[in-house]
């Protein structure tokens, strides 16, 4: 376990002594404050509008701001959950340092979780930007916290399952923006599998819903916890992780 940490805030350290942190912390800053603002002033619209019209508008703001808010930042953290993982190993290929790293005295497995886990933390420092924009909708509203707890449950275990992922394909190459791009389109390619649900209600289509990262969430954001949501975003998390483990045992044989 103490190896563990200690790759975890080498990592960390590594973050935030570049550009990557702070950069990424602007991006999602901006953009989810905008959706913030964007769609808290809709809210309120529609609200005045109903009341001017003396219409019984039905207000939800868990349902029509949190709900959307946590959707799209689902879909920010589609561009930038590959940008934190894509260093991971293509970093330490680049750097020729690789070979030092695999043959170390250090497990195997400390290592993977140690980077692993440093990536979580650093998508969990973008989602406290998140926390103080939804600090607001507390200050001025009455939302009920459990969908909003359990909607950050789920984005953290999302990107979790994401970065596992684009740990393992950090292993596969030394360019940090090809890691960055093939990350980013296996991210994107399990966001979109669930609009194959247009297409009918096959056995294949099921599958296809049931793989893509979308209708896992969703369930968190309305304050479900689903056996089937936890199992799913554990199994990528070990799928992911595993692969990684293999990929580097083959660097180890061949170092």
């Amino acid at each position: 376990m103490r190896n563990i940490w200690t790759i975890c805030r080498r990592e960390l350290y590594a973050y935030f002594v570049s550009p990557i942190a702070w950069v990424l912390l602007a991006i999602f800053a901006v953009l989810s404050g905008y959706f913030t603002f964007l769609i808290s002033s809709e809210f309120v619209r529609a609200g005045f509008e109903s009341q001017l019209q003396g219409q019984s508008f039905p207000m939800n703001l868990n349902e029509q701001v949190i709900a959307p808010l946590f959707s799209n930042a689902a879909v920010i953290s589609l561009f930038l959950i590959p940008l934190i993982s894509m260093r991971l190993f293509a970093e330490e290929k680049r750097q020729g340092t690789i070979e030092l790293l695999v043959t170390s005295p250090v497990h195997e497995a400390e290592i993977i979780i140690g980077k692993w886990l440093s990536a979580v933390l650093m998508f969990c420092a973008l989602l406290a930007v998140l926390a103080i924009d939804y600090s607001f909708l507390f200050f001025y509203g009455k939302p009920d916290w459990k969908p909003v707890a359990t909607g950050f449950l789920g984005m953290v275990l999302q990107a979790g399952c994401l970065l596992a992922l684009g740990t393992f394909i950090s292993t596969l190459t030394k360019n940090q923006i090809v890691a960055g791009a093939v990350g980013f389109a296996l991210a994107l390619l399990l966001y979109i599998l669930n609009w194959t649900t247009s297409f009918g209600n096959s056995d294949t289509v099921q599958f296809l819903n049931y793989v893509s990262i979308v209708s896992h969430l969703d369930s968190f954001t309305r304050g479900v916890i689903d056996t089937k949501d936890i199992l799913y975003y554990c199994s990528m998390i070990f799928l992911g992780l595993f692969l990684t483990s293999r990929s580097l045992e083959s660097l180890r044989w061949r170092a």
